[in-house]
This record gives C-alpha cells, structure tokens and sequence, in this order.
C-alpha cells in the first residue's frame, strides 16, 4: 500500500519541478503561426490611398457573404470602394478573399481576439480595416 502512495507521490513532484507548459494569457499572448488567418485588412499604396479597386471578386468568392462593397468612381474613371464593410461574425477566415484579389489588397493578419459583447463590434468598415494591423 506505500508502494503505489510513493509511485504518485513522485510523478507529483515532478511535475512541481518542470517548466509549467501554460500561459497568463491576457498578459501574454500566444504565439501562432505564419500560416494562421485572422482578421482581414486593406492594405494601401505608399500615398496611404486604399489598393482595393472595387472588383468585388472577394465578395464573389466569399463562401459566407461576409464582405460588402459599394464601388464608386472618380473622375478619372478609376474605381474605388466607397463602402467596404466586413462582418467578422459571419468570417470563416477562409482566405478566399486574399487569395481571389487581383491588387492583393485584402490581407489575413495574424490578430486571433473577436470576443464583443456587442455584435455590432464585430463590424467593420472600411477605416477600420486600413488601420488594423
């Protein structure tokens, strides 16, 4: 009867002794990958103007109509979007969008956190998204 109260008593102080394997996490935030997908962004050009040229093929492509676009032109008969609203409760980071834009305007970060009590936080718009990094 001592023999299997000592067997756990070791496996207990070794596991005192090793380097605890979690993280404090709103303290520090875990590490993940290159391949990981989280929130989208717009990128911009080097004046700071939006790449994104309203083709509307990350909507096209978007398997859950997450992605919104209104285009509009200037008077040079360039498009831009005037509206670009992304839902980020409807997301399903799939990559679909960067992968179908021909600009690659739209880009996956590596940010995780969506927890809102608000839905509507989950929203974003378009200068949201160009000052998410």
């Amino acid at each position: 009867m001592i023999i299997p109260f000592l067997k756990g008593l070791g496996k207990t102080l070794e596991q005192c002794f090793r380097k605890p394997i979690t993280i404090r996490y709103p303290e520090e935030k875990r590490e993940v990958s290159e391949r990981f997908r989280g929130h989208p962004r717009l990128l911009t050009d080097p004046q700071g103007r939006p790449l994104c040229v309203a083709c509307c093929l990350c909507a096209t492509v978007c398997p859950s109509f997450a992605i919104t676009i209104e285009a509009a032109t200037d008077g040079m008969h360039q498009k831009y979007p005037r509206r670009f609203v992304v839902d980020l409760a409807r997301c399903i980071y799939c990559g679909f969008c960067e992968e179908a834009c021909p600009k690659a305007a739209i880009k996956l970060n590596r940010r995780y956190e969506l927890a809102q009590y608000d839905r509507n936080l989950l929203i974003y718009d378009k200068e949201q998204l160009l000052k998410s990094d």
